[in-house]
This record gives structure tokens, C-alpha cells and sequence, in this order.
């Protein structure tokens, strides 16, 4: 699996940095010290800026000339044919690679601002830690991570540990997401909660005002805590009730649809029409649920906090991905987040009435 991290040309040096430990791609900085933002900021590769610069167009015959010239010498004698006034590039200012084509209204926010934005939220609580920061591809993507002090508690000797992670594009493509993500400490398995009606995750318009972002971030750190005491409370209900194997198997064929189609045959009974793909991929959860080590632990053998963990570790641990950046898209925001969601939804049901039911 690729990992996407930020290559420096000019520093000779990828953009990420760990504390104490190497992540598992095994680059970037390692440092001894927990840093503030701004040291993360330079420790990671992140001090530099974005700009917004104009597009224009050129007509064929100076493409043509000009196409395979490697400097920008040549831009001192070019006029460009036609600008465009309602588009933008976003173009790093080390090293003047295009990140990204966005519209007029959007505001180019630096990395030391979003991490400013951070320090906003979590500067007023003792025990907190910066632990990793870095930036994807080109550098279009940011992210840096904040440890919590308190944890989740299941069971006596099951911890999770509690996250705060912002990431901020350059290129048009999201908003700043503030994310609120425990970490099971025995299997660092991302257990992104689905609770009803909520979100565990702050996005901040890169057309907001600076005080509307500081506003709706400093939201995210009164909603990680309130989440963290209903996530224990369901997790430590769910550690004590028991689910069979063929209930589970089930439970992971529901929480695994992909789409009407899929949901209709299983409704039916036409299980010798589901795809040779779904059946494989059903077979890989049910197999991480039965046979990983960390599922083994009393508070997730037989459980339906193991249920819930099996679907949430396959994502985290065993599914491929193209590169890290799809990884992360897919857990927080994607399909592996719409599954785990499902999978939460099946479990708050089975552990209320008992069954594995069919919406």
C-alpha cells in the first residue's frame, strides 16, 4: 500500500513527523519531544505557503513553443491569450506546484492558521499532545493529530484512547475537517461511533470567516466529550452481550451491503445471486472476527463490542487501499465510515431486541 507522504524535493526530506515512534511507512521526522503547532508545523515540512494565481489560456502555436520548456524563463515574453476570471490555481510558494483549481470565493487558509485554529481548541486543556503532522501528494492535503489524556475504558483492561485530527486541503476538493477518533489501543483500530443523529466530525468552509471557524471548532472539543461518555457507556453494554457465530455472520453481511440490489436478494433469500466479490469480502471480515488476536479479548470474543470491532478492524487492518490519503478519506468520510455506521446502527438494534434484523 502507497503512503502518499509529501516528498520535498528542495529540503530532500518527507513532510511528516512522529513522536517517539516511526509510523509505519517508516518516514518522515522522529522527534523526543511532544511539540507545540509551530514546532509541528516545521518539524513536519508544513511551514510553507499557498497562493492563489491566476488562470489564463494560451493559443496552440505558443503551446506548441513553449510546452516542453522546463524553466519559466520563457514566461517573461508570453501574453496570455485569455484570463480567466473566475478561476484560480493554488500553487505552493516553495517549491510552485499547482495543488488544485478553485473558484473565486474560496480563501486560501495557511497551514499555520488551521493549526492555529487547533491551538484554539485544545491549548485550554491540560494533557493534551500533539503526536503526528504532515501533509499528502503535492502537499494538497494537511493533517496533524492531537492525543486526548482521558480514555474509553471497556471491560478493565480494554482502553481507547481519544484523538482530535484536523485535516485541510489546498486544492479545492473539502472542507477543514476537525474529526473526533478513538483509537483501541490493542489493535489500534480506528472505532469511528455512529451515534444517532450526531456527527463526529466539525467541517469549516474554506469561504468562512476566521470567527466562524474558530466558533465551530471550538464546538468539536464539547462534542468529543460528550461522545466519549456515550461511546463507554455503549461499548461496555455491548462487551456483555453475546452474539452467536451465525448471528454474527449475518450481522457482517448486512453491515457490508453495497447497494439496494445486494440488500433485496438477502431480503428474498436469493443468496446464490450475490456476487462471487461480495461472498469473498463477507468471508474476509467474518475471518478478521474469528481468528485476530485482538478478538480474542473477553470484552470482543462473542460479544457484539467484537462484532461491531470485527467490521471497524477489517476497514483499518486488513482492507487494501491505493495510498494512505484513500485510506483516511474512506474511514472518516467514505465507504468504510458508511459501513461502520451500518454496523453500529445493527448492533445498538441486536443488543436492544436480540436479533439481526433486516431493515
Amino acid at each position: 500500500m502507497g503512503h502518499d507522504i509529501n516528498y520535498n524535493r528542495n529540503t530532500g526530506k518527507h513532510a511528516f513527523m512522529s513522536v517517539k515512534e516511526k509510523a509505519w511507512h517508516g518516514l518522515g521526522q522522529i522527534i523526543e519531544h511532544y511539540p507545540n503547532s509551530s514546532e509541528a508545523i516545521q518539524y513536519a515540512g508544513l511551514n510553507f505557503e499557498v497562493e492563489k494565481r491566476p488562470l489564463f489560456t494560451c493559443n496552440t502555436e505558443n503551446y506548441e513553443i513553449f510546452k516542453d520548456v522546463e524553466t519559466d524563463d520563457y514566461m517573461n515574453d508570453f501574453e496570455p491569450n485569455i484570463i480567466l476570471p473566475d478561476y484560480f490555481a493554488t500553487v505552493r510558494t516553495d517549491t510552485d506546484e499547482v495543488l488544485g483549481m478553485v473558484g473565486r470565493d474560496y480563501n486560501v487558509v495557511q497551514n499555520i492558521e488551521a493549526f492555529g485554529f487547533f491551538d484554539g481548541i485544545v491549548g485550554g486543556r491540560s494533557g493534551i499532545k500533539y503526536e503526528t503532522a504532515g501533509c499528502l501528494g503535492r502537499g494538497q492535503v494537511t493533517f496533524i493529530t492531537a492525543k486526548l489524556p482521558e480514555y474509553i475504558r471497556v471491560g478493565r483492561e480494554d482502553l481507547i484512547e481519544q484523538y482530535l485530527f484536523l485535516t485541510s486541503s489546498h486544492d479545492g476538493s473539502g472542507s477543514i475537517n476537525i474529526a473526533f477518533t478513538p483509537v483501541r489501543i490493542v489493535c489500534a483500530n480506528t472505532l469511528n461511533a455512529a451515534l444517532r443523529h450526531k456527527s463526529n466530525c466539525i467541517k469549516i468552509r474554506h469561504t468562512a470567516s476566521a470567527t466562524e471557524k474558530l466558533k465551530q471548532a471550538h464546538e468539536m472539543l464539547g462534542l468529543s466529550n460528550s461522545l466519549a461518555t456515550e461511546m463507554e457507556a455503549i461499548y461496555n453494554r455491548w462487551s456483555r452481550v453475546r452474539i452467536t457465530d451465525s448471528e454474527l455472520k449475518r450481522l457482517i453481511r448486512l453491515a457490508m451491503v453495497p447497494n439496494r440490489e445486494v440488500l433485496g436478494k438477502l431480503k428474498t433469500g436469493r443468496d446464490e445471486q450475490l456476487s462471487r466479490q461480495y461472498n469473498n469480502l463477507i468471508e474476509n471480515v467474518y475471518e478478521y472476527a474469528l481468528s485476530s488476536p485482538t478478538q480474542q479479548e473477553l470484552t470482543t470474543k462473542g460479544t457484539v463490542f467484537g462484532a461491531y470491532n470485527a467490521v471497524t478492524g477489517y476497514f483499518q487492518n486488513v482492507r487494501g487501499y491505493k495510498n494512505e490519503e484513500a485510506k483516511f478519506k474512506s474511514i472518516m468520510t467514505g465507504t468504510a465510515l458508511s459501513r461502520t455506521q451500518t454496523a453500529f446502527d445493527l448492533c445498538m438494534d441486536f443488543a436492544k431486541w436480540g436479533i439481526v434484523a433486516l431493515n
